[in-house]
């Protein structure tokens, strides 16, 4: 269940876009189903932001060759030679299509050492040590220094990363949404436990279309009366 308190509101909303890189997509070294087939719907809420100037952040993982900056359960696969987002490769890049243009690659040194790498006005990549987007970043304080309110979430596989800095941001009293069909690996029941944590669950096109019309009126309720798609929030 959820009330107004954890209603979105556009004009104070960032977008969070989590681990879409190449090694992730399909072709890659450790393809994850799903997540090239979303990558229109995460242009399409990424144009939207852009358009509107508000804040984007890519969270993003890089690997040492050898795993010992990974999580427990990765570091043998890593030591093995998986080829799982490792720093400075190809594979560990942003998706290009995600990008806002032609950008230099990823400064690995930069985001390991916890600093944002600007991409384009107001849109930075950052680095996350583990699963978590909030988990020793400065992911909060950014969001807090640009006064958002809400954190819209697209990216790559639900049940990993994305859940974790989901519940993360609701943790730290972000109201959250979620881009359904911007984020590869998302579930039924999984959609269900969001809802029950007051996570507003809806397509890209109706994100976008929000942010676009929050700039003349912020209120959800005067967008529902405008006649934008309703949030799906019980």
């Amino acid at each position: 269940m959820t009330g107004p308190d954890a209603a979105p509101q556009f004009a104070s909303a960032a977008l969070v876009v989590i681990d879409t890189q190449g090694d992730v997509l399909d072709g890659g070294g450790f393809p994850i189903p799903g997540t090239s087939a979303a990558l229109p719907q995460m242009r399409r809420v990424l144009d939207a932001f852009r358009a509107a100037g508000r804040p984007i952040v890519h969270i993003v993982r890089l690997y040492e060759s050898d795993g010992s900056n990974a999580e427990l359960c990765r570091r043998q696969l890593l030591a093995d030679g998986t080829q799982l987002l490792i720093r400075d490769t190809a594979g560990s890049q942003i998706a290009g299509d995600l990008l806002p243009g032609p950008s230099a690659p990823l400064d690995a040194e930069l985001l390991l050492s916890g600093q944002a790498q600007p991409l384009g006005p107001r849109e930075v990549a950052m680095y996350k040590p583990r699963w978590g987007a909030f988990y020793g970043t400065q992911l909060e304080p950014h969001l807090r220094d640009q006064e958002i309110s809400t954190v819209v979430f697209a990216g790559c596989n639900f049940p990993n990363c994305p859940r974790t800095s989901i519940y993360e941001a609701s943790e730290r009293d972000f109201r959250v949404v979620v881009a359904r069909d911007a984020l590869s690996g998302l579930y039924e029941r999984g959609e269900r436990e969001l809802e029950g944590i007051g996570v507003a669950l809806m397509s890209a096109d109706a994100v976008a279309d929000a942010v676009t019309r929050a700039g003349d009126d912020p209120a959800p309720a005067d967008l529902l009366r405008r006649g934008a798609p309703e949030p799906r929030l019980h």
